[in-house]
């Protein structure tokens, strides 16, 4: 089965934005990895050094409308300052918890990233892409 584009866009609309459908919840939360999540869940999420899942409202600000089957953030995600090194973090994921939970949706970094004390990463309005293909 194929989607056609306006299946997909109304699919990234009903998980994040004003649109979302009461099963993702009007906060998501934001993690990193350190080895590749799976559909089942898996990898390895970061631990230590002040690490924290980023709450984020679900809502239109944060996640304007869907356009081609792409959903991007529409304000800045930043996680917490690491007070340790965090490793080289290859992944993200969107968990419907501030711990545990489920995870909805993960990627691939554009370019694996070494966090050490001091940094503060960040997904700048529109860095994030999540899409429905």
């Amino acid at each position: 089965m194929s989607a056609t584009n306006y299946t997909e866009n109304a699919l990234l609309d009903a998980f994040l934005g004003d649109d979302h459908i009461a099963a993702f919840g009007g906060t998501v939360y934001f993690a990193l990895f350190t080895a590749t999540p799976n559909d089942t869940g898996g990898g390895t999420e970061v631990s230590g050094g002040s690490y924290a899942r980023v709450a984020v409202t679900n809502n239109d600000t944060n996640f304007p409308a869907a356009s081609s089957g792409s959903k991007v953030n529409g304000t800045r995600i930043e996680f917490p300052e690491a007070t340790g090194s965090w490793g080289v973090v290859t992944h993200w994921g969107v968990f419907s918890a501030s711990s545990v939970g489920t995870l909805y949706a993960y990627g691939a970094l554009s370019s694996s990233r070494n966090v050490v004390s001091g940094d503060a990463p960040f997904y700048p309005a529109g860095g994030l892409e999540i899409t429905c293909d």
